[in-house]
């Protein structure tokens, strides 16, 4: 646990120079930022933000499950879940999030705003496409707690600290996304 919080540390750093670079050249051509970001669909983009973040909601239940070493349902009432099923949600609308983004990047392609067309496009890409990466690693990582969930004989201590670890990371790519969302979508 202290390593993968170690480790996010260094993922804020990461995510910080990002952002940094996303303000210095918006701050170096803020005509070319009003003029395309005017192409984004930012509805659907808040609806995918609240994928995402009920994303959040339902991996802190497959959690609270973990930690009551219930890793099945024993019956199919949402009540009674355990980690495996609150996981395998969180993964879907996790797929969501990212097809959204796949959507999202299909549709600025087709006008005009690609990686290399302009400064603009480069550090959208960059930091949207870099926190798609993070989220797709997330989206591994819950695979891999549902595979080790179904391997043991006994759900047990071990099993609930990985469900917690990949929790913290799925935490930490929602609030980066949350920031992500309002610098580039809302901020004007």
């Amino acid at each position: 646990m202290v390593g993968t919080i170690v480790w996010l540390g260094s993922e804020v750093m990461f995510f910080a120079g990002l952002f940094a670079i996303y303000f210095s050249l918006r701050s170096m051509a803020p005509e070319l930022w009003a003029e395309q970001s005017g192409l984004l669909n930012v509805p659907f983009s808040l609806v995918n933000t609240l994928i995402l973040v009920s994303s959040s909601v339902t991996c802190q239940m497959g959690v609270f499950a973990a930690e009551k070493s219930k890793a099945r349902s024993t019956s199919g009432n949402p009540k009674d879940w355990g980690m495996v099923e609150w996981f395998f949600l969180t993964y879907a609308l996790g797929a969501i999030f990212v097809a959204g983004q796949v959507w999202e990047y299909a549709t600025l392609v087709s006008e005009g705003v690609t990686l290399s067309s302009d400064s603009y496009g480069s550090v959208f890409y960059f930091t949207t496409g870099f926190h798609g990466l993070h989220v797709t690693a997330g989206l591994i990582a819950f695979l891999l707690v549902i595979g080790r969930a179904y391997a043991v004989k006994s759900f047990g201590h071990r099993e609930a600290t990985s469900a917690i670890v990949v929790s913290y990371y799925w935490h930490f790519v929602d609030v980066v996304w949350i920031g992500l969302f309002f610098v580039i979508y809302v901020l004007k």
